[in-house]
């Protein structure tokens, strides 16, 4: 009789697992405008989506759900040509004074100079643990996959496929980890010219106005919130939820050979090296196994 009702709870978290793994994942059914409306537009079959920034707002869409675990997929035209000032977000996030957030943001730039891919987790309602990259390629001239993967052990965000940054949760040690709230996906386009190029030294040219970013293919494989209960079923050890397999708990030998080449060739700002501004107190994760 154990072992029967022991199948038996298998394939009931395994079948709820399931059924939140299964999501919709068009601009047109999964997610909506949540302002700057006459500036978006979800194109052609629900697919494609541009958000656009002038003189009178930016704009930006959020997921109608939430999700707690699992892989979050885009891919992202960020603007061309001059840029400087405006600032492409793309991210996952909770409500609230104490809410979770896994961020991806796009700083714009002058023509011809490197981009800069500006990464930060919040826990909490607690951020400034930021990482800057330049990016290896020129992500205007063509769509790129950004991807947010996380699960009870690791967070990791991933460009085209290779790992370059990795959060792990150290939470038994007092560490805040984002695993207790569900976050919705948000993208949006704004005016950040008092801080996104050079610190706010270059502003944004109205004249190179409208700046449009577009998306494509959203693909949300992950579980969905559904209240205080996908705390535990998001993170069970059933089947279905193949992110707490423990093929997804550390990079591959070879995933870390991909991370340590974007590291060392692009990584331009990590906080953990930023002793100075946190009057020497460095965040205690910093001195953790980060990989």
């Amino acid at each position: 009789m154990a072992s029967l009702q022991t199948l038996l709870s298998i394939l009931f978290f395994t079948a709820i697992a399931f059924h939140q793994g299964l999501v919709d994942a068009k601009f047109s059914k999964s997610m909506y405008i949540s302002w700057g409306a006459h500036h978006s537009a979800i194109l052609g079959n629900g697919d494609d989506l541009q958000l656009v920034l002038d003189q009178s707002s930016g704009s930006g869409v959020q997921s109608k759900r939430a999700f707690l675990f699992g892989s979050i997929e885009m891919l992202i035209k960020l603007v061309p040509g001059n840029s400087a000032g405006t600032v492409t977000a793309y991210y996952v996030s909770s409500i609230g004074n104490m809410h979770d957030e896994i961020d991806f943001e796009f700083l714009g730039n002058i023509s011809g100079e490197p981009f800069i891919v500006h990464t930060n987790i919040y826990t909490q309602g607690i951020g400034s643990r930021e990482q800057q990259f330049y990016l290896w390629f020129d992500p205007t001239a063509d769509y790129h996959n950004y991807t947010i993967h996380w699960n009870p052990t690791e967070v990791v965000w991933y460009i085209d496929s290779l790992p370059i940054r990795v959060y792990r949760n150290y939470e038994n040690e007092g560490i805040a980890y984002p695993n207790k709230q569900g976050m919705r996906v948000y993208s949006s386009i704004w005016n950040a010219d008092n801080w996104a190029t050079r610190g706010g030294l270059v502003k944004i040219d109205w004249n190179s106005a409208p700046f449009i970013a577009r998306f494509r293919r959203f693909r949300p494989r992950a579980c969905k919130w559904v209240g205080p209960a996908s705390t535990s079923l998001c993170a069970s050890n059933s089947p279905a939820n193949w992110w707490t397999s423990p093929t997804y708990s550390q990079l591959s030998s070879a995933q870390m050979g991909q991370l340590q080449w974007v590291r060392n060739n692009y990584l331009i700002y990590d906080y953990c090296q930023d002793a100075k501004r946190f009057n020497e107190q460095i965040p205690p994760e910093c001195f953790k196994k980060q990989f």
